[in-house]
């Protein structure tokens, strides 16, 4: 029997610590803004609670250390989700805004019923994970083509993040409906390839996929 999985995708808002606003004397000069990202990586270790994105280590059943939930149909729940920390710094004529971007499980909050940890139903929870590295990708990218200013960037930067949030909901949506949780392993196989290639190309997916997504409503779980 396959097992069924359900994402939590609860949103951490963590204080965005930009730092103080740069001196607005010069207000009238031109200043650039530049942009630098960093991605939250730390020594898997095991009495850690939080395990960060990585490439190289993909998910355990171990790593999932919830108690299961007594009601409902989920044979293994998987909490991921995302945030930033930010800076900032005014050096002459140049805003320097740095976001140190985080892609995070949390160990307590994730849970597998036993009997059903299968290498399938791992390689399900995983590509829950890859889709919040996936958005993160993609609010990256935004922020890249979205024109900042001194004066409001944190506001634009906040705004952003809760746009991606939500399109963090409607990508493991679909991915549960389409892939019925898990159940369909032909749907699962085309996310698999799709999430693979959007992770390879800056965030960027196929047409078809992306429409089909914008399509579905923002759903808070």
């Amino acid at each position: 029997m396959l097992s069924l999985s359900v994402i939590l995708c609860w949103v951490l808002l963590f204080p965005s610590k930009m730092g103080e606003r740069p001196h607005t004397a010069n207000r009238t000069s031109r200043t650039v803004v530049q942009l630098d990202f960093h991605f939250q990586e730390q020594p898997y270790t095991q009495n850690s609670d939080t395990l960060y994105y990585s490439s190289y280590r993909h998910l355990k059943w171990d790593d999932f250390q919830g108690t299961p939930s007594p009601n409902g149909p989920s044979a293994a729940v998987s909490y991921t989700s995302f945030a930033y920390e930010g800076s900032s710094r005014l050096y002459k004529d140049t805003l320097h805004i740095t976001l140190l971007l985080q892609v995070f499980f949390v160990k307590s909050a994730s849970w597998v019923r036993p009997g059903y940890q299968t290498e399938y139903g791992l390689a399900h929870e995983q590509l829950h994970f890859d889709i919040t590295r996936l958005v993160v990708e993609r609010f990256k990218q935004r922020l890249k083509q979205t024109a900042l200013n001194r004066d409001d960037y944190d506001s634009v930067i906040q705004y952003q993040y809760l746009e991606a949030f939500k399109e963090m909901n409607r990508f493991q949506y679909a991915f549960d409906r389409d892939t019925h949780s898990g159940m369909n392993a032909a749907a699962q196989a085309k996310w698999r390839d799709k999430v693979t290639m959007g992770l390879k190309n800056n965030g960027n997916l196929p047409e078809e996929l992306g429409n089909d997504i914008n399509r579905i409503p923002f759903r808070q779980n």
